[in-house]
């Protein structure tokens, strides 16, 4: 992926990031007791997850793929190390998202809160308020929550994917206001942590800063 392209990935739903949600999916749909029941289940499952590791599979607009291993911890923290050849470094913890691009000799510091990721790194998350969800959807084995900030679905949206087998996280989908949708699909999840503050923090030269 071009770095501008994984840069407005990041940023592509960071309006939806550490808002609350509202359960509305038109202005004359009301959502049904199943999907409140979904909706509240994800919330619940969000604020219990506390540490992990998992590798991922990150699928961009243009089809190219990377891989890598991922460290959460919350809140605030994670951690994406991509595999080689690729060098690029993600790191969330103190309240930025840092990405460095070592080929380019370039960092690039981001606000967490206006990011997709805050959503997964609130200290709370609460399912009420000024983000919508506009869609949820129920498959066997598998439910998908997409949200967007209220009033602003052309700014994009994030569809959140939950395996219900048990309840986990499987993947993200962020779409942006050119409908372009870039995925990162987790897998090998297992709890694991505490992990030492070091993990989250980028040592090195001086950040571009991004956004906010």
């Amino acid at each position: 992926m071009l770095r501008r392209d994984f840069l407005a990935y990041l940023a592509g739903a960071g309006a939806c990031a550490l808002a609350p949600w509202s359960l509305v999916q038109d202005a004359d749909a009301q959502p049904t007791a199943q999907d409140q029941a979904i909706v509240a289940q994800a919330q619940k499952y969000l604020n219990s997850l506390t540490s992990l590791t998992a590798n991922f599979l990150q699928v961009a607009a243009d089809g190219s793929t990377r891989t890598g291993k991922a460290w959460l911890q919350r809140p605030g923290k994670m951690r994406f190390e991509y595999d080689p050849p690729d060098k690029q470094l993600l790191v969330a913890g103190f309240g930025l998202l840092v990405y460095n691009d070592p080929q380019l000799d370039q960092t690039t510091n981001i606000p967490l809160g206006s990011t997709p990721l805050g959503i997964l790194l609130a200290q709370h998350v609460v399912l009420s308020g000024d983000v919508t969800v506009t869609n949820v959807e129920r498959d066997p084995g598998e439910d998908r929550i997409t949200v967007i900030r209220t009033g602003k679905a052309n700014e994009g949206s994030l569809t959140l994917v939950f395996g219900t087998g048990p309840l986990e996280l499987r993947q993200w989908v962020v779409t942006d206001a050119q409908q372009r949708q870039t995925s990162v699909s987790l897998y090998d999840v297992a709890p694991a942590g505490p992990f030492p503050n070091a993990l989250f923090t980028f040592q090195g030269g001086a950040p571009i800063q991004s956004g906010g």
